[in-house]
């Protein structure tokens, strides 16, 4: 079996009255794609920022993972230096810049000087973004400054990625486009359909295979309620 890559072990978050992520024990295998869904208000979005040290984790909230290490205490820039490529659900880019110039500023970090132009080349290649080198980044649709600030990520080459709502706001084009960029970041990866985990209220409600998760009746009816029987 691969060695665990993220694992959360009893991850608690309480925002004044409200648990927003409940006793969640969730783990995550190098080489493995796992899509992370739910509802709105179902804790996604915070439960990603427990993984990223957004929100800071203390041992009252329980543990946080990354590669074997426990990421309590510390600040997002480590996390980066373990080698995790994070994508947030606003994109995080350099708007007075060219496309270009983000990917290759973004590249510089990890390849230096003298190879950030040929890794800029790999990634505007993988993801179509020729035509668009040399416009700036703050014209682009939003979906297209999406797929720039995934081409960010990439450029770092991460041994882990994470994308908080990637398709939010591109359109269906650019959806299809972005599914295939998705399967081909890990070639060990047949399917996006693979493993499914479901937040309702903050807590894991089902995980499985996509197609038994979406049949599912608990699923079905955290979606859209009485109408699933």
């Amino acid at each position: 079996m691969s060695e665990v890559i993220v694992e959360t072990r009893d991850l608690s978050i309480r925002f004044g009255g409200v648990l927003a992520v409940n006793n969640v024990n969730f783990s995550l295998r190098a080489r493995e794609m796992r899509c992370l869904i739910g509802p709105n208000g179902a804790g996604k979005s915070t439960f990603f920022k427990c993984l990223t040290v957004q929100h800071k984790i203390n041992s009252s909230n329980g543990y946080v993972f990354i590669d074997g290490h426990d990421v309590t205490g510390w600040q997002p820039y480590e996390i980066v230096q373990l080698g995790v490529g994070i994508k947030t659900q606003v994109p995080s880019v350099m708007n007075g810049l060219t496309v270009w110039e983000n990917l290759w500023l973004s590249a510089r970090r990890i390849h230096g000087k003298q190879g950030a132009s040929a890794e800029v080349d790999r990634v505007i290649t993988e993801l179509g973004l020729q035509s668009h080198l040399r416009r700036v980044v703050g014209e682009l649709a939003h979906g297209q400054r999406q797929i720039v600030e995934i081409g960010l990520v990439l450029c770092q080459r991460p041994k882990l990625v994470l994308l908080d709502e990637p398709a939010a706001g591109i359109t269906g084009a650019e959806a299809d486009r972005l599914v295939e960029l998705i399967k081909g970041i890990n070639h060990f990866v047949r399917m996006l359909g693979g493993a499914v985990t479901v937040l309702h209220q903050g807590a894991i409600l089902v995980e499985g295979e996509a197609d038994a998760v979406m049949s599912n009746e608990k699923v079905r009816e955290v979606y859209i309620g009485n109408r699933a029987k």
